[in-house]
């Protein structure tokens, strides 16, 4: 069995009683979002040496939601046991060694907040959910019961270790009850305190209550449980209970009596070097652990994450002890949630702990000292850095607001992590280490913050007063550009810090003076390079290693390639059509240093690009060079992109991160898949190699997990496809989804009292997202990631709950059980009375007055006196007076004004109160108080269209006043519109055109800006360019494109048009481009459009693309040679294979003459190009065009445009007579045919081409030194091919004539042959033995053309050439060797550090491991152990003997002379005489010289057999 990838795992779910236990033998299981993950501890975990004995080995999968609970079985024979409870409703019970469920139950109708396995019943699982239904589940016989002894909402449960048929439940509201689930549910006692929720309850691990000593009143009255004397029977004797409760005090419980008799408040600690936080009291979280061997000592939480042991033999002195007194920083730094103890397979009793912190800590019980802490994380990893300066910190970007920096080398702790988070306040969406100086980290956050970490020092970090405007996707570190690189050398940094940000803009930051304004680059790229149009939405950012060059990739796909100082731009690769989301170069340290110039990309097109830009960067052209044909091509995610990483220990290896939850990893020269990691339940976002181990690579993804792997313990070696993708798919589905938030519906509250759910803002008003660190949740993203983590809220309601049937006044409560497993149902609701249905009566004006006139007639007479006394008083009223009235504020309406407005204003509030504004605002209009009225309305927000147009009665400023109120309002409320039409009515058309923008109604602000604004006003301008980029984003191209037209930018309009890709998209872009004047741009499109037309076969269209533009006269000639060549090979197939949907032209339809003169014949007739001059500039312009090498993967489609190209150069240039052109053009095109192994194109090429051979061209090229080596190298591959037509001409099925072979054999004398024999289906093997070869036979023998042909193979046997080729062997070899003593090396070291593994040091399974290849003496010869100074010697003298030989040799490749010289003595075996005795000797001689390689190993080793004997 393989090991598990070293996991970095989320964050332990918060606010649960029970969400974390232990199994006796050293498992330990935590609950994490929607799943458990599992820890084996001690030492049975298989860490390394010295370091901490715990490692995770696994994960529960299964639930949908939170899970909120999670125990194990204590029971003997059933430790691989455990229950989970979830938010998804349901109670699972897993096997956590094949970590698969067992059984499941979904009785619950509420959410589930408690849960424990029975101590005592090895079946039985007790549930509580948060309306009080308890349910007891036997798991054996698949049973139930539910009770419902309290209707308050459940806090925890705890069963009794001594008693089996006791259960002790906290509630919300501080109460503490003890059932007896034999008696229905029966409560035993209620024992009340508390006064605030119940956290947790610990029984006492002794049995009776003998252990602690008791100082309260012994005469005390005894509690009367459910209002009655219950007399002591034997089960209620005994044992002490211990009860945590957010109130900030430990009670101990007496069961037998029912009362408390002890109360332990917890102390106030102040931490070394701060103060105590204000809100700390508010966020307690109350834990308890009572040890099993110590029943006098009693261990909980406190206020700031401290552990305490209690002394409860003297608890009166309150006497504890701290854990962890001895270590600075060993302590949690936020508030525990959950304790349980755990006892090794040495006897070592260990305490976990987890808290708000992050952290899973591991206590010693004998010294209370921290053991090991296990971090995690408490949201998405965005983002993974390794530092180049301290080698193996890894730097970990995380969506819960923190930095962790990992020590990957660390052999004390493989868990050693530093988190840092001041300063943060955001998700951490970027990283980068600075190249030279140690521990300087930058990050950029969620918020568009970036800002420097000095991670060797705890100083807070230096924050950059120039933030982004969205997300910063990236950081890096490059050289610093105008305005910043203009100052002296000692006055600017060496190196600058560069962000790019979501709203599309690269912004240069300085590290030495961050509080400075930070610098976009677009305005020194648009002065430089004079751009004119508007600049791509930047989205990734990357710097070559030397600093000299750098790339930007773009919203539209494309990546642009800048050159320091100025950004100059050398050039734009068209190769994705969507977002580029990760750009990497490749490393310079590696063997071959040309590959530095290999720049990877991904976008969200899940296709990864590589392009070799060594030709670009070496020629640096005067104008931007398009690219649009990549390097390599790497095809199998199916999702996005998102990161790429190259090997910093291989050449070309490259590792992949995607959406489609896998990382790949590549062997881009190769385009092969090597290696697919599958660990991760989410989205990739991040991958990083490691920069010490080979096959270690680390990948952060959306599950809240970083992972480190090995390559060679991979299963797959590509991405999923089908039906394995759809698996994957939904393994990442199984992950928690977003909850819609529901409207409570009202309940009827008792009076006074408040909704006690309501917690501090601190923790628990984080909405949807999780966990949060230093006040700062995870959201967007993470909200679809993760359920709520708080404290279940409780229902206060003076009706009974529903959903169960309840007698509040019976105490005694009902219970249903069920032989088989059961559900609640609910209540149906109730229709409303028809009553309530009918129209209601106005409502009154003055409803408090009126119902002051119908009380009682004593209380009438009293209003009577009251208003008698107070309109006939002369003098002033007496205070009685005065305060009847004010207390009869109705009598307002029989006295003066002043009252009358005091009653006015009294019912005012009532209606406001009421929920009835506008009866307010009548009662205000009545006063004559418009602006009052309109002042309050716009304060409550209760404006409305009436109002406003009542309010020129109080004057023009008023008005102006109450429409821009109104509008505010409108725009709370949504109506954006209509808000813009009121700002309108007062002439305020700039913020109305504003309001409709900001809100992206794009339509209707153009619409108002061209009725209202001036034509040349850039508002207008702007507007479009907006609306164009969201259209872009949105992928409604053609109306963005318009946009861009509204704009005049042309230019845009056109790169829009071409995202969609299509021939017909592609041809339209080409004619605006060309309309506007854009020739460059029309050119690269119409280009694009003929070869999209090209796949599809569709010649006239292709050639009709093409002519849109003049500079395209060249590629015309390349299609019309391609459209020749297409038909000239389809011609030589036969007929029910050719392709019927091919569209050729009239021109191609000929078949007279060869293919170069019909060629240049069309070209003279239908491209005009018939003069010297206009061959040239046609040369000319397709000369400044290049293609990348074929290789064997290379289209065939693909390979043919590039060899006509070819073609098109050598016939261009014949017409020109510049022979030392045309060699090394056609030698191209036939190169091309040979590397991507199409020997039957490459004898196409000579027979159109060279039909009488090379003669003719050493004719024209005379003494032309220059093209000599290309010459021969031409000369050599065309007797090579004629060499193999022999070779296969002797081997046919038959010894038919050609002009080749000759039969002498009648017709009617031959026999047909069936297949070849066993020496023609192993031709080179064969020929490696020419002396036992059987001859063909005498009916065959050569023509005088083949003799000819033997002669010239002269040419072929190069000296020189084979000892180069032999050395470059000999390089190759060595490497593959040093390749597998490391891969061989680092297994072993693997399988020695794996627990329980098998041992390499086993010849036997050695022996299994190593791939079975056929035995040969050459073979045993090299399976010989070789040092590795041998091999350092070997090639280094090959290299050396590289290096000696001239660069004409090196410059042209050559025919393997080895290969040739087989082939020959093949030839001479089956024809007897046909070659020459000194053309065979030298043969042989070649090939026992350099045929010592491992390729040619056998064949040497023959012929050197064959030289021994006599």
């Amino acid at each position: 069995m393989k090991p598990e990838p070293l996991t970095l795992p989320p964050s332990p779910n918060w606010y649960c009683a029970r969400c974390s236990d232990a199994a006796p033998g050293g498992i330990f299981g935590f609950a994490a979002r929607t799943s458990v993950f599992l820890v084996r501890v001690g030492p049975s975990a298989g860490a390394n040496p010295g370091a901490p004995p715990f490692r995770v080995v696994g994960e529960l999968v299964g639930h949908t939601e939170r899970v909120s609970g999670f125990t194990f079985s204590h029971h003997p024979g059933q430790y691989h046991l455990c229950a989970t409870s979830s938010d998804d409703g349901t109670v699972k019970i897993w096997d956590v060694e094949t970590k698969a469920v067992v059984t499941e139950h979904s009785f619950h109708q509420h959410t589930i907040s408690a849960l424990h396995w029975s101590p005592t019943v090895k079946d039985l699982i007790v549930s509580g959910d948060e309306k009080g239904v308890v349910f007891c589940y036997w798991l054996n016989r698949n049973d139930s019961q539910h009770f419902f002894p309290e209707p308050r909402t459940i806090f925890c449960l705890t069963c009794s270790p001594h008693h089996e048929d006791l259960v002790a439940i906290g509630y919300k509201d501080g109460i503490v009850v003890i059932i007896d689930i034999s008696k229905k549910g029966e409560v035993i006692h209620r024992l009340r305190g508390h006064d605030d929720e119940i956290h947790s309850i610990a029984w006492c691990p002794l049995s009776g209550e003998d252990c602690l000593p008791v100082n309260q009143e012994e005469n005390s009255e005894p509690d009367i449980p459910n209002g009655k004397l219950v007399a002591e029977t034997p089960i209620t004797k005994g044992g002490y209970l211990a009860t945590g409760s957010k109130d900030q005090t430990i009670r101990i419980w007496s069961c037998s009596r029912g009362r408390g008799i002890m109360v332990l408040k917890l102390p106030f600690l102040k931490r070394r070097g701060g103060g105590v936080d204000p809100a700390v009291k508010e966020r307690l979280w109350l834990t308890l652990h009572w040890p099993n061997n110590q029943p006098t000592q009693l261990v909980s939480s406190c206020f700031g994450g401290e552990l305490l042991l209690w002394d409860l033999t003297q608890s009166w002195r309150r006497k504890y002890t701290l854990f962890s007194t001895s270590a600075e920083g060993q302590n949690h730094s936020r508030i525990i949630f959950n304790l349980c103890p755990l006892k090794t397979e040495d006897d070592k009793q260990l305490l976990l702990s987890t808290s708000m912190d992050r952290d899973v800590k591991c206590w010693d019980m004998a010294t209370l000292e921290c053991c090991w802490t296990l971090p995690s994380l408490g949201g998405f990893a965005y983002s993974l850095a390794f530092s180049p300066v301290d080698v193996g910190c890894l730097a970990i970007g995380v969506g819960d607001g923190m930095i962790r920096v990992w020590n990957t080398l660390s052999i004390k702790n493989n868990y050693e992590v530093k988190s840092f988070w001041q300063g943060v306040k955001s998700k951490v969406t970027a990283l980068c280490w600075h190249p030279n100086k140690e521990g300087c980290l930058a990050f950029g956050t969620d918020d568009g913050k970036v800002g420097l970490y000095d991670t060797c020092s705890n100083k807070p970090p230096q924050i950059s007063s120039t933030y982004h405007k969205k997300t910063v996707y990236r950081l890096a570190w490059g050289p610093p550009v105008p305005p910043m690189s203009l100052g002296g050398e000692g006055d600017r940094p060496s190196l600058t810090l560069y962000s790019c940000g979501g709203e599309g803009i690269v912004l240069q930051h300085n590290p030495w003076k961050l509080s400075g304004e930070a610098f976009n680059i677009n305005k020194l790229v648009r002065d430089t390079n004079s751009i004119r149009y508007k600049l791509p939405v930047h989205t990734e950012i990357s710097w070559k290693g030397d600093g000299k060059v750098m790339a930007l990739g773009n919203e539209d796909g494309s990546i642009e390639i800048f050159q320091v100082p100025n950004l100059k731009l050398l050039c734009t690769i068209q190769q994705h059509h969507k977002l580029v989301n990760a750009i990497v170069w490749h490393h310079e340290h590696g063997s071959r240093p040309e590959l530095s110039c290999l720049i990877a990309s991904g976008s969200n097109n899940a296709v990864i690009y590589v392009h070799n830009l060594r030709t670009v960067l070496e020629s640096n052209p005067e104008s931007p060079v398009t690219i649009t044909e990549p390097f390599r091509t790497l095809s199998g995610h199916t999702a996005k992109v998102t990161s790429l990483a190259w090997s910093p220990h291989h050449d070309g290896r490259l590792v992949s991160a995607c959406y489609d939850g896998t990382a790949q990893v590549w062997d881009a020269l190769r385009e092969e898949p090597l290696f697919n990691f599958r660990g991760h339940r989410g989205r990739l976002l991040c991958v990083a190699w490691s920069p010490v181990d080979p096959e270690c690579i680390y990948s952060g993804a959306d599950d809240f997990c970083v992972c480190r792997w090995l390559t060679s313990m991979q299963d797959h070696s590509r991405p999923p496809q089908g039906k394995k993708c759809v698996e994957l798919e939904k393994k990442r589905l199984s992950q928690p989804k977003p909850k819609l938030k529901k409207k409570k519906k009202p309940t009827l509250r008792l009076p006074g009292k408040q909704d006690s759910s309501i917690v501090t803002e601190d923790e628990s008003s984080r909405e949807t997202s999780g966990p949060v660190e230093n006040g700062v949740s995870d959201q967007d993203d993470e909200e679809e990631a993760q359920e709520p983590e708080l404290p279940p809220s409780p229902v206060v309601s003076g009706e009974a709950v529903s959903c169960i049937a309840v007698s509040l006044g019976v105490e005694k409560s009902k219970v249903t059980v069920n032989s088989k497993a059961t559900s609640l149902k609910k209540e149906p609701p109730k229709e409303k009375p028809e009553a309530l249905l009918k129209k209601r009566k106005a409502r009154s004006m003055l409803p408090l007055s009126t119902s002051l006139d119908h009380r009682s007639k004593e209380e009438l007479h009293r209003d009577c006196l009251v208003l008698a006394t107070a309109t006939h008083a002369k003098a002033e009223l007496n205070e009685d007076v005065s305060a009847d009235l004010e207390e009869r504020f109705h009598l307002g309406l029989f006295t003066d004004r002043a009252t009358l407005y005091r009653m006015m204003e009294t019912e005012g509030k009532g209606h406001l109160e009421s929920g009835h504004p506008e009866l307010f605002h009548q009662l205000m209009l009545w006063k004559g108080d418009l602006k009052g009225v309109l002042q309050a309305a716009a304060e409550r927000g209760e404006l409305t269209d009436s109002l406003v147009a009542v309010a020129p009665v109080a004057g023009y400023s008023v008005w102006l006043w109450a429409v821009e109120a109104f509008a505010k309002q409108l725009c709370f409320q949504d109506q954006y519109v209509k808000a813009a039409s009121y700002l309108l009515s007062i002439h305020k058309v700039y913020e109305a055109v504003e309001l409709l923008k900001s809100n992206h109604f794009y339509r209707e602000a153009i619409a108002v800006a061209k009725a209202r604004l001036r034509p040349e006003d850039p508002v207008l301008k702007d507007l479009y360019l907006s609306w164009g980029s969201i259209l872009e984003k949105d992928g409604h191209y053609a109306i963005a494109a318009k946009c861009y037209l509204g704009a005049t930018s042309a230019y845009d309009a056109a790169k829009v048009l071409a995202r969609k890709g299509d021939a017909a998209s592609l041809r339209t872009a080409a004619e605006l481009a060309s309309i506007a004047g854009e020739s460059e741009l029309a050119a690269s499109l119409a280009l694009r459009c003929a070869q999209e037309l090209l796949l599809v076969k569709n010649w006239v269209g292709a050639q009709e693309a093409l002519g849109l533009h003049e500079s395209l006269q060249g590629q015309r000639l390349v299609f019309c040679l391609l459209e020749l060549l297409c038909r000239h090979l389809e011609e030589k197939q036969p007929p029910e294979v050719r392709s019927p949907s091919s569209v050729y032209h009239q021109w191609a339809a000929g078949s007279e003459g060869d293919l170069v003169r019909r060629v240049t014949g069309v070209w003279r007739n239908t491209f005009s190009v018939d003069t010297p001059e206009r061959c040239r500039a046609a040369l000319k312009k397709l000369q400044d065009v290049k293609y990348p090498s074929a290789t064997s993967n290379t289209p065939f489609r693909q390979l043919l445009l590039h060899v006509c190209h070819d073609l098109t150069l050598a016939i261009l240039s014949q017409q020109t007579a510049t022979w030392e052109e045309a060699v090394p053009a056609l030698l191209q095109a036939v190169l091309r045919s040979y590397t991507s192994g199409n020997f039957t194109l490459m004898q196409e090429i000579y027979s159109a081409f060279l039909p009488s051979g090379c003669d003719y061209l050493r004719d024209k090229l005379g003494d032309l030194s220059l093209t000599t080596a290309a010459f021969k190298s031409l000369e050599a591959f065309f007797i090579y091919g004629q060499l193999y037509e022999v070779w296969w001409s002797l081997c046919g099925p038959g010894p038919e004539s050609s002009i080749w072979v000759k039969s002498t054999v009648p017709a009617e004398q031959r026999e047909p042959e069936d297949s070849a024999s066993a020496e023609d289906t192993e031709p080179v093997a064969a020929a490696a033995q020419p002396q036992s070869s059987p001859p063909s036979g005498p009916g065959l023998r050569l023509s005088g053309e083949s003799e000819r042909l033997l002669s010239a193979c002269r040419k072929l046997f190069s000296e020189r050439h084979a000892n180069l080729q032999a050395s470059q062997r000999t390089v190759a070899e060595v490497q593959e060797t040093l390749a597998e003593m490391i891969r061989q090396h680092q297994k072993s070291q693997l399988c020695k550090a794996t627990a329980n593994g098998p041992s390499r040091d086993d010849p036997g399974q050695e022996a299994e491991q190593t791939p079975s290849r056929p035995q040969s003496p050459s073979r045993e010869e090299s399976n010989a152990p070789v040092s590795l100074p041998e091999l350092t010697r070997r090639l280094t003298e090959a290299n050396k003997k590289i290096a000696e030989f001239p660069e004409s040799i090196k410059a042209w490749p050559f025919p393997d002379v080895l290969e040739c010289c087989l082939v020959l003595l093949h030839i001479g075996s089956q024809c007897p005489g046909a070659v020459n005795p000194e053309m065979q000797q030298q043969a042989k001689e070649l090939l026992q010289k350099y045929g010592h390689t491992r390729a040619y190993g056998r064949y040497y080793q023959t012929l050197h057999m064959n030289f021994q004997r006599p």
